[in-house]
């Protein structure tokens, strides 16, 4: 029997859940156990996946789960040096060289655990399965435009707190931009991310500059990047991946005031805007990276968490029929990314027992 613990996420700001109840009945009914720890941020209450049929556990309690529970959550386990024994899924951010990556790697060599990447769950074709790029790059665009509103009327954005639905962060928006229409490019517009963005814009009635490998497949520079006030980058960073906007970018004469990096990937030598070295948060989306004229970049890497329950919806959706196939997955998308962690445990001289 499939045993599946869905722990509650460390991260206070994380409202999201990879597993609705309704999805949680239907495994049940296939045979499945499903335990679920209590929560104070998930977006569906605690009593929502007990009607469902679901056990209930205590909030981070998932390290005494027995030894053939699968941990599934979305966002980083709590910080520590404790080795994993459990079979994981999540999005680790551990495999392009980000900060943190090998501790993370290490625990699970040390404890024979192994790490199933919802980042690399993907089919034979090596496209995802499951993502929340959409209302990633949805939520990005919006904020993206709240952080230049602020900045266009000389103050700094306020923290962020979940919108109830997408209608209600779009009156925001206009709300905020009043008459104004920022000249927008978006990076990655074929993407899941570069979508959403272009959906945001589009609502607005802002029409959207869109590029896609076509024009970057020069490599650069781009001076047209510094024609609009608004950039949106879709792209994930990756060998290969060309700056779009670099420290040169400051000393030109520029219309841009605002990046929205929803790629979010500054930690790794492969970000496309090497501009900022950390994330920025809810409480404070934006950092200021140059004072005159100012140039401001957004980079929340849990942005579809500010509309948690339309985007879990989404990605629970999607999820659902890859989590049937748990115990019976033979060389699909489960056997893939376990592959995917091996190899990754091998490229860092990292060996395990599991």
């Amino acid at each position: 029997m499939t045993h599946i613990w869905l722990r509650a996420e460390a991260r206070a700001t994380e409202r999201r859940t990879p597993l609705l109840p309704d999805g949680a009945a239907q495994l049940i009914r296939d045979g499945a156990r499903i335990t679920v720890e209590r929560s104070t941020t998930r977006v569906i209450s605690d009593a929502a996946y007990s009607d469902a049929g679901c056990d209930l556990a205590d909030t981070g309690s998932w390290p005494d789960a027995p030894r053939d529970a699968i941990i599934l959550g979305l966002k980083e386990l709590p910080d520590s040096d404790a080795p994993l024994t459990h079979r994981h899924i999540f999005f680790a951010h551990a495999y392009k060289g980000q900060p943190g990556a090998i501790p993370v790697l290490t625990r699970f060599a040390d404890g024979g655990g192994t790490l199933l990447d919802l980042e690399y769950l993907v089919d034979g074709t090596g496209r995802r399965v499951a993502a929340f790029g959409y209302w990633a790059g949805y939520v990005g665009a919006a904020v993206s435009l709240l952080v230049y509103a602020a900045q266009k009327r000389g103050t700094s954005l306020d923290a962020l707190n979940p919108w109830a639905d997408s209608a209600t962060m779009r009156e925001d928006v206009a709300g905020a931009l009043g008459s104004d229409m920022p000249a927008a490019l978006i990076i990655g517009a074929k993407g899941r991310v570069g979508m959403g963005a272009a959906d945001l814009f589009g609502a607005l009635n802002i029409s959207p500059t869109r590029w896609d490998m076509e024009e970057t497949r020069s490599g650069g520079p781009f001076p047209e990047v510094a024609r609009h006030e608004i950039l949106v980058n879709a792209v994930l960073a990756m060998p290969g991946v060309p700056v779009f906007a670099g420290p040169d970018i400051l000393a030109t004469d520029r219309a841009l005031r605002v990046i929205g990096d929803v790629a979010c990937d500054p930690g790794t030598p492969y970000n496309p805007i090497p501009l900022y070295g950390d994330v920025t948060s809810w409480d404070a989306p934006a950092l200021r990276v140059h004072g005159e004229p100012p140039l401001d970049i957004m980079a929340i890497d849990n942005l579809p968490s500010l509309l948690p329950r339309e985007a879990s919806e989404e990605f629970a959706t999607a999820l659902l029929p890859h989590l049937a196939a748990l115990g019976t997955d033979d060389g699909g998308v489960w056997a893939r990314a376990e592959e995917t962690f091996r190899a990754h445990l091998s490229e860092n001289g990292l060996t395990t027992s599991g």
